[in-house]
């Protein structure tokens, strides 16, 4: 990959994360955030909460830190915000588990 394509991956990173890692990682201690997401292969925590894990270890590492995997994970979230966001259900979002599954991967709505 070329240092365009991790620079544009690091831009689009950070406007889709609008979550600091303290505020992401006090989050993810929440009950709300564990009562929502996908588990598979019967783990107990959700893809999510994973990624949202995996999102605060690379918020806090340099960017010279950032391994193949750490930037292949922020194309996911990339992706899966902006997934996320066209499903915003009308009305009050504050205590949605749409909002929760979007806080989990970094990403605050009522932040926009």
């Amino acid at each position: 990959m070329s240092d365009d394509d991790d620079e544009q991956t690091r831009a689009d990173f950070a406007n889709a994360v609008n979550m600091t890692a303290s505020a992401l990682d006090r989050w993810l201690d929440t009950d709300e955030s564990k009562s929502v997401g996908q588990k598979s292969g019967g783990s107990s925590e959700s893809t999510g909460h994973a990624s949202g894990r995996h999102i605060v270890r690379i918020l806090r590492k340099k960017q010279a830190e950032y391994t193949d995997a750490d930037r292949a994970h922020m194309r996911k979230v990339v992706g899966y915000v902006a997934r996320h966001r066209e499903q915003r259900p009308d009305g009050d979002v504050h205590d949605t588990a749409w909002r929760y599954s979007l806080m989990n991967w970094g990403h605050d709505p009522e932040a926009d």
